[in-house]
């Protein structure tokens, strides 16, 4: 399979074609998809999604894609390494903790987003800001870097909530969302408030948990939290009382034994 590799932190792409030239691939960076017009057909990991215009795709590196499009199709494209989510500033916003969190809602990436009205407007609004600056990116970093935290907040809110249903699998990746989404506020990672929240005992949650996932639940929460804070220090955006803070830890020791 072909792979794209981006050196560039962020690039931004708006163009309209009749026929798709690439093969399917995928790359080692995030793409933000938007569709400008037209219609046709998204193959994202050998599923195929039907896409028209407002429609928004939001791809991790691995996830294998190609368009196979019906009628003329204008597609702006905003594609971003993780060097470009840590290096711009030195404090993480709800929208840093939007963007981390869609990056691991696969299911979200092989649907693509269904937004209401008002909010197709504010996004169809956004990309046009966005497609204005693809002649000096380099320049207006942080002016797109704006525009992405914007969309990530309103796809967030979009994403429908996931329940515990009867079959493990789902069980299981709706508690990979719920861990996703709390992993800035421990107490709700707490097995007691787990456990309430998917309507079982906290005796019961951990057990479920290691035997679906291979790790207990206490070593996945450790891990993805000390993932997310290893990237905030590298990038040297972030200070550890920042980091701290956010991610509700008692001191900036707790943050350096997190991140080891």
């Amino acid at each position: 399979m072909k792979r794209y590799r981006q050196l560039a932190p962020v690039m931004i792409s708006d163009f309209t074609v009749e026929k798709w030239h690439h093969p399917v691939h995928n790359h080692n960076h995030y793409e933000l998809i938007y569709i400008r017009s037209g219609k046709g057909w998204h193959t994202i990991d050998g599923g195929r999604v039907a896409y028209k215009a407002g429609d928004v795709f939001l791809l991790g590196p691995e996830e294998a894609h190609a368009f196979e499009i019906h009628t003329r199709t204008r597609f702006i494209y905003v594609k971003f390494t993780d060097q470009f989510i840590h290096q711009q500033g030195a404090t993480a916003t709800p929208g840093v903790q939007s963007l981390e969190y869609l990056i691991k809602r696969r299911d979200a990436h092989l649907t693509g987003f269904t937004l209401p009205t008002a909010d197709r407007r504010t996004v169809e609004a956004i990309f046009a800001v966005v497609s204005s600056l693809q002649q000096d990116v380099a320049r207006a970093e942080s002016i797109v870097w704006t525009q992405v935290l914007a969309l990530a907040i309103i796809l967030q809110r979009n994403l429908p909530e996931l329940q515990a249903a009867t079959r493990p699998e789902r069980d299981m990746q709706a508690m990979f969302c719920y861990i996703h989404k709390y992993i800035y506020t421990p107490d709700k990672l707490r097995s007691g408030v787990m456990a309430a929240h998917f309507h079982t005992t906290p005796d019961y949650i951990g057990p479920y948990f290691k035997r679906h996932a291979g790790v207990t639940l206490r070593e996945y929460v450790r891990e993805y939290r000390g993932g997310l804070i290893r990237k905030r220090m590298e990038s040297g955006k972030y200070s550890l009382k920042s980091i701290a803070a956010e991610f509700g830890l008692t001191d900036e020791s707790h943050v350096r034994k997190l991140a080891q």
